[in-house]
């Protein structure tokens, strides 16, 4: 297909999709839902699953698939600046505020799941369309268990942030519990992605690399990034040469997590966490937020949506199998955080808040599963299934909560201690 065509196809494609993706969007508002779950739906609306099961010929002509590469490009690029604007929220002072239970809800929120995912794995293993023939049943364990173990993060900090938790016990425990959960799952997807070519010597190399990277903007690359703030004043619009010089180094990032095979998501992710807190990073979510929110996250949703069939559950293999995982999620994520927040002493409105929100999966799962379709991990009938795990428990979390507080109040919510 020529380059021309090629660019109109994604100019109408992307009319489309943020129309789509804005009016269920909106819909899910007014259900009392985050607009990111309804983006999410209208991304698998976009696909087979509905649009080209009820018109096929017209699914098929507004997305060939000769027109893949383009909108996987801009899949990757929105949702690598989207992690980037999540490292740029990152607060490490969570960490310090809440350590200890923090932990407890932690290790449990990833020993529950793996240990689910280790029981299931054989099983599953077996099963046509799930797991790729050359996905070793260790790796399959790996990944599945990072894929149950993951939380919505970003949603998590948002229901917080609305409901005006943020400085509470109940929303720095959560946050910090949240934050925890997500690494041991990106460290163990590294691990899997490392692993899959099949030699641990490139394994190490990549783990290495990647740790060396994480250290090294840990404790130089703040350092560092301080000098693009310099003189930077709240009042004042953002310079373009601290807007391109952010640009390349994000596109750098990107470039080396990317190289050394682990993903271009990781380099985002840890750029935006060393960048200096203040005018810098407030005035780049100003501006790069609405632009990768509205227009370059839908494409994320609808590359998703695209490659979902949901069809594929009425096979009853794989319709066990979803259940299985189904079942396993929500008991090995939601339940184990609960009580381990029990456990630890803490009160039942909020073990059972924790619970809630530590189980939601919505874009961090997502992004998961898509690295490892990618990657030629996993088959489209087990990301099929974990699409619609993201969205059931992604759904669950927000009702589930404000029930919880209706029923047990704001009282006590303190703000948290430092």
């Amino acid at each position: 297909m020529p380059t021309s065509q090629l660019s109109v196809y994604f100019f109408v494609q992307a009319a489309v999709i943020v129309l789509t993706c804005q009016l269920v969007g909106r819909l899910a508002r007014r259900l009392g839902q985050p607009q990111v779950v309804g983006e999410m739906i209208a991304g698998v609306m976009l696909g087979p699953s509905l649009f080209g099961l009820l018109l096929p010929q017209w699914q098929q002509a507004l997305f060939p698939k000769a027109s893949m590469g383009t909108l996987y490009v801009m899949a990757q690029l929105g949702v690598g600046m989207y992690m980037f604007l999540v490292g740029t929220e990152f607060r490490a002072d969570h960490f310090r505020a809440r350590a200890r239970s923090a932990m407890t809800v932690s290790i449990a929120g990833i020993a529950a799941p793996f240990a689910l995912a280790f029981a299931l794995a054989p099983w599953l293993h077996t099963i046509p369309g799930l797991f790729a023939e050359k996905t070793k049943l260790f790796e399959a364990s790996l990944f599945l268990g990072a894929a149950i173990a993951i939380t919505a993060f970003p949603m998590l900090a948002r229901i917080i942030h609305e409901r005006g938790l943020t400085g509470s016990s109940l929303g720095t425990l959560a946050l910090t519990a949240g934050a925890v959960d997500d690494a041991a799952a990106w460290c163990i997807l590294a691990i899997v992605l490392a692993s899959f070519g099949g030699s641990w010597m490139g394994a190490y190399a990549a783990i290495g690399g990647g740790v060396a990277f994480a250290l090294f903007m840990t404790f130089a690359g703040g350092k560092l990034l301080r000098r693009l703030a310099v003189g930077l004043r709240p009042d004042a619009p953002l310079p373009t040469s601290v807007l391109a010089a952010v640009m390349v180094l994000f596109a750098l990032s990107a470039f080396a997590m990317d190289a050394i095979g682990i993903h271009a998501v990781f380099g985002g992710f840890l750029l935006g966490c060393a960048m200096p807190r203040g005018p810098l990073t407030e005035k780049l979510r100003e501006m790069l937020q609405p632009f990768v929110v509205v227009f370059l996250l839908p494409m994320f949703f609808t590359y998703s949506g695209l490659n979902t069939r949901l069809d594929m559950l009425f096979q009853p293999a794989i319709l066990v199998a979803a259940l299985a995982i189904l079942a396993a999620s929500f008991c090995g994520k939601g339940l184990a955080c609960w009580a381990a927040a029990r456990l630890n002493g803490e009160p039942p409105r909020d073990a059972m808040a924790i619970g809630a929100l530590m189980n939601a999966r919505g874009l961090m799962e997502l992004i998961i599963i898509n690295i490892g379709l990618a990657a030629g991990v996993i088959l489209p009938g087990l990301f099929s299934i974990l699409v619609l795990m993201a969205v059931v428990t992604t759904l669950m979390a927000t009702p589930l909560f404000n029930w919880i507080m209706r029923r047990y109040g704001n009282a006590g919510l303190e703000p948290a201690s430092a």
